[in-house]
């Protein structure tokens, strides 16, 4: 019996009818070759596996011995170092099969007539296996026994294409060797799975082969009261990577099938694996959901939809310190990743934004989630990694609106000497210039041609600045420096595009950190920060002395200045924006932010209906002539 709250994988493949698909329970759902988490797996009839990753020094051999006439049902895995002697190899795998053997001689003898049942039908009797069974193991052609070679010089001819055909043999059984067959090495569902949202697997790894060449389906089905996942009917509900669950799905377990194939057409074993937990209903009505009325329809060409979005970083959500303390008003699990992320993906699509740019985003997240969800709403998109930090920056495009021409990332404190004229303004101050260079912050540049409009190009910058109260200072110069790389890139590109003035326009979303009444705002706005502004010295010890800013945008903020962008029990400000500029574009509406009210039904958020403890900043602009 297997318990619904067990996740269960298994391989399918194109099994005799007389044979039973079973499948095998296992303790947990993240599986590695060569770890103590080898999934048991169903392989082709009649296929031995071997398979060796680049860099590796070992050899994997698998395939599922099925002997119905000794009771002999059993899938062998082994790791094999590429020196080894093919001679020892195949000891060690006739030693094995033997001890198999063994086993079933050493089991109680069943008589042969067993007891009758109630209904007076006697129960099927079991066949012993036979102690003198030669166990023979060979490896070889048609034409030739493969021999006194190391492994290594077999897989040299694998590649080379010289051994197309070569069967590994069991007693009797013979086993065509499929080399670096295409597999799924690693796949797992999500924890949470709600009506009315979508949901893709959590993590899937693919081995000689591709998510594009790939094939997918979902299915639904009930636990039978016994518990037993064999008995569960399946009805296929989707045949894409991603699936929007249905209301209809509450209650039913989900699984999930993947066919692993290569661009050459090549067609691996058929995985399956089912939801540790049955659908629930979701949260009901997400505030998120009453803003989506603003945006039931793309917006019209020349016209673009910009959303900016802080969704929330695992890494700051999932810890002790974030669970007790910086969100402790939150339910447990609407801190989850798996609860949260169905929540933000659903509310991001909803907007039917042209561009997105989104910050504190998973690198996992990024290409486990949104790329595949996203890419079905025909939004592509790029990520750029803060530096030694699992999470980052990522911009999303829709790919009938524009067409992408560049993208490139910095981090900031990697560029610091490259602008004398702000470096020089800073350099003696040593406190000053070692905080900034331990800074991760990051700069996402992505460069757009309007497709409906050729002439028309947007250079999108999305940022995420350093976070301390005490940094006022640092993240005045973050924005400097991320200011000088800007007007660089557009600098070249308007020299080498050949384009005029209102051809190329600036666009600056991100998390700044920093409210309305502090230089960064100012800067943006109105290009100049002096050096008697109050935020040089936010930290006394680090005070930058005589340093003033300067950039050469008319820029102004899409959204204007919103009461809170963020909104946790600590801290409630507006520091979040999108920046445009005003000679290029202009602002035709603004999607309506949440209310106070909205935002305090949970006391703050995050919380059941709001997945981040930032709000979502959407706006409509439009080329200006």
């Amino acid at each position: 019996m297997l318990s619904a709250a067990l996740v269960h994988l298994y391989c399918r493949t194109n099994l005799p009818t007389s044979v039973s698909r079973s499948l095998y329970p296992l303790a947990g759902y993240t599986f590695r070759y060569g770890s103590n988490f080898i999934p048991k797996q169903r392989f082709a009839m009649r296929t031995a596996y071997f398979k060796q990753l680049p860099g590796e020094e070992q050899c994997q051999i698998s395939f599922h011995l099925l002997l119905d006439q000794y009771k002999i049902d059993k899938v062998f895995n082994f790791n094999r170092s590429l020196t080894e002697q093919i001679d020892n190899s195949l000891e060690r795998i006739r030693a094995n099969v033997e001890k198999e053997f063994q086993k079933k001689n050493k089991r109680k003898k069943v008589k042969k007539q067993q007891p009758t049942d109630e209904n007076g039908s006697a129960s099927e009797q079991a066949t012993e296996v036979p102690a003198d069974v030669p166990i023979v193991v060979s490896l070889g052609t048609g034409e030739e026994k493969i021999t006194n070679m190391t492994i290594a010089d077999i897989l040299a001819k694998f590649d080379a294409g010289q051994y197309p055909n070569v069967q590994l043999t069991v007693l009797d059984e013979n086993f065509l060797v499929s080399y670096n067959s295409p597999e799924v090495h690693a796949v797992k569902l999500p924890t949470s799975m709600l009506a009315d949202f979508y949901v893709c697997p959590s993590r899937l790894e693919l081995h000689f082969a591709t998510r594009e060449c790939s094939t997918y389906s979902w299915s639904r089905g009930q636990m039978p009261e016994s518990g037993n996942a064999q008995q569960i009917r399946w009805e296929q509900v989707s045949t894409e990577l991603t699936y929007m669950v249905q209301k209809s799905d509450v209650g039913y377990h989900l699984k999930f099938t993947c066919t692993p194939k290569d661009s050459n057409g090549r067609t691996g074993p058929i995985t399956e694996i089912i939801s540790p937990q049955p659908v629930q209903a979701g949260p009901g009505l997400c505030p998120f959901e009453v803003r989506h009325l603003f945006t039931q329809q793309k917006l019209k060409d020349g016209q673009f939809r910009v959303v900016s979005y802080n969704i929330l970083a695992e890494l700051y959500s999932d810890s002790d310190y974030s669970r007790t303390v910086l969100f402790s008003y939150t339910p447990p699990y609407a801190l989850e990743i798996d609860y949260r992320k169905q929540l933000f993906v659903k509310e991001i699509l909803g907007y039917r934004a042209d561009i997105v740019c989104l910050q504190e985003v998973d690198t996992k997240i990024f290409s486990l989630d949104l790329v595949p969800i996203f890419q079905q709403k025909n939004l592509a998109g790029h990520y750029q990694a803060k530096r030694n930090v699992a999470e980052g920056l990522a911009t999303f495009y829709d790919v009938n609106k524009f067409e992408l021409v560049e993208s490139d990332g910095v981090i900031i404190s990697e560029i610091l000497q490259r602008y004398p004229e702000l470096w020089n303004q800073i350099k003696e101050n040593k406190p000053l210039v070692e905080r900034i260079e331990n800074r991760s912050t990051a700069l996402q540049l992505t460069f757009l041609r309007s497709k409906h409009d050729p002439r028309k190009h947007l250079l999108v910058a999305n940022t995420h600045l350093y976070f301390s109260p005490d940094a006022d200072h640092v993240r005045l110069l973050q924005i400097g420096y991320a200011m000088l790389y800007v007007r660089e890139q557009y600098e070249r590109i308007s020299q080498q595009y050949k384009l005029q003035e209102l051809d190329l326009a600036l666009l600056f979303c991100g998390d700044f950190n920093s409210v309305p009444e502090c230089g960064i705002f100012k800067l943006m706005t109105e290009r100049f920060v002096g050096p008697d502004f109050a935020d040089w010295e936010s930290n006394k010890e680090e005070a930058a002395k005589n340093v003033s800013l300067s950039q050469p945008f008319k820029m102004a903020s899409a959204c204007g200045c919103p009461e809170f962008t963020n909104y946790t029990v600590g801290f409630r400000a507006c520091i979040d924006y999108i920046f445009y500029q005003k000679e290029a574009l202009s602002v035709n509406d603004v999607i309506p932010m949440p209310s106070e009210e909205e935002l305090s039904m949970y006391e703050a958020i995050p919380s059941p209906v709001f997945p981040s403890d930032h709000i979502a900043l959407v706006a409509n602009l439009e080329w200006s002539r």
